[in-house]
């Protein structure tokens, strides 16, 4: 059963690893947390840790299978995430899957020049509200790290821009553990408190850990600090198999588990039954050839998935993404490919649409591709409707092999059943030059100025905008005196 969209599918998914490969990854992820351990740099971290049973040697600490096994008895396997409005909007379980953008690339292919630029405030606006619009993307990221804002408060703006211009969940990046509280703020004041915020999450943090083997404080501080507030949080280490883990995939991914798995028992410790997604992707070989961490390489697809299917837990994935620095043939084709496989694997919440140039550079275009593609994928994926009304036979003993179907009032009944790209081109030769003979990523562009002409997400109560706004304020000012 796959599901996607929030919509049921029977049919067939894809697993990268079987049972037996899981296992013995768990096994060795097992072995590495319990023999040769983590590099945790928080103290309070390892207070916790050590007092229920792990052994610290300096900042190296050492978890028995025990409190693994515990943590993943406790860690829920459902994670939902709300509207700005307090709808259900995510179910990250099993094969439901959803997408959604990224954050903070630092240039933007600009859709009405052509041309690469540093990103400013307004793309971070223009992204949010074209996600808001977007029918197949699911939920908002900030997309772009804006180069005219002070570099410390970088994150408030971003968070203010999303909280003002998407009803859309959120997922939120923040560079350190003040400015992730800060956002949570905002978010509280938002749903109206923080009892609110706990009860109908509508933004979750993205949390970036340095490496498997290597906790950094500020991801610890970050991850208590979720499950001692009773929130959701994306918990996620990743390797550089080559660099900083073994080049295999097997090795790359046992070592990256095992500091997925510490996440997972750090936070149960804290609060048991608190949410925690892992990673959907990585957990395979580093691009050795340039050492750019590529965002489209086949070696690592559906491992990472693979592995929280065996948790069952929610996962974090990747796609709609491209090494690409244009859009070409390369820039569609890992787009493409990039969605299907997350969803086809069952990764629950996905994010990165938009991304070119290993994450260095986003794209409005590229964004309004994917979401073009996610329509074809979900309707070439979904199960069939069999039943008498889908059969209709009846039609057919009455219209007989050569009767016109056309004019029958069951095709008026279905005929809007079909997807129709609002991008692809399916006209006639002469159709397509009559109407200028424009490429897909003309008519995306198109696409992207007539929404931010044309769309106006909900906005928020004046009261509310100023509280936000003040928030900004506050840090900025902060930034200024220090």
């Amino acid at each position: 059963m796959i599901k996607t969209h929030g919509t049921s599918m029977t049919g067939a998914h894809f697993a990268r690893l079987g049972d037996q490969e899981c296992e013995r990854i768990h096994v060795a992820s097992l072995e590495v947390l319990e023999r040769i351990g983590i590099e945790t740099h928080s103290e309070k971290a390892r207070d916790v840790l050590t007092g229920a049973g792990a052994i610290a040697d300096g900042r190296r600490v050492r978890i028995p299978e025990h409190m693994v096994t515990r943590a993943l008895e406790t860690a829920p396997k459902r994670m939902t995430l709300y509207s700005r409005a307090g709808k259900p909007a995510i179910q990250a379980w099993g094969y439901n899957t959803y997408f959604g953008g990224g954050s903070d690339c630092l240039h933007i292919l600009d859709h009405r020049t052509g041309q690469r630029r540093q990103a400013v405030l307004q793309d971070v606006i223009d992204a949010a509200t074209l996600m808001d619009a977007l029918p197949e993307i699911d939920f908002v990221m900030s997309a772009f790290l804006p180069s005219d804002v002070p570099d410390p408060v970088y994150p408030h703006h971003q968070m203010e821009a999303m909280l003002n211009h998407t009803t859309k969940p959120i997922v939120f990046v923040t560079p350190d553990f003040e400015t992730c509280v800060a956002s949570v703020e905002m978010a509280e004041l938002v749903a109206g408190g923080a009892d609110a915020f706990r009860e109908r999450p509508f933004a979750v943090c993205y949390i970036n850990v340095t490496s498997g083997m290597l906790a950094n404080q500020d991801s610890l501080q970050k991850c208590m600090y979720f499950a001692e507030k009773g929130l959701p949080q994306l918990y996620i280490p990743l390797n550089a198999a080559g660099v900083n883990s073994p080049a295999t995939t097997a090795g790359c991914m046992a070592t990256m588990n095992a500091g997925t798995l510490l996440g997972v028992v750090l936070s149960q410790l804290i609060r048991p039954g608190s949410q925690i997604a892992v990673p959907g992707w990585n957990g395979g070989p580093y691009n050795l050839q340039t050492m750019v961490g590529n965002y489209c390489l086949p070696d690592e697809q559906g491992v990472a998935i693979a592995m929280g299917k065996y948790y069952d837990l929610p996962v974090f994935g990747l796609g709609g993404a491209t090494d690409s620095k244009v859009l070409d043939q390369q820039a569609g084709a890992e787009c493409a490919l990039g969605l299907l496989l997350p969803l086809l694997n069952g990764a629950n919440i996905v994010h990165d649409i938009g991304f070119m140039d290993a994450g260095m550079q986003g794209s409005l275009q590229l964004m309004a591709i994917a979401d073009d593609l996610l329509g074809w994928i979900r309707a070439a994926t979904r199960g069939v409707v069999v039943n008498e009304e889908t059969l209709a036979l009846d039609v057919v003993e009455e219209r007989g092999p050569d009767g016109d179907y056309l004019s029958h009032d069951h095709t008026f009944r279905h005929f809007k059943d079909a997807y129709y790209s609002k991008l692809a081109d399916r006209r006639i030769y002469s159709a397509w030059q009559d109407a200028g003979s424009k490429s897909m990523a003309d008519r995306a562009a198109q696409k992207v100025d007539q929404i931010l002409s044309t769309h106006r997400p909900e906005p928020l109560p004046e009261e509310l905008r100023s509280e936000l706004r003040s928030v900004v304020q506050r840090a900025e000012e902060t930034v200024a005196a220090g």
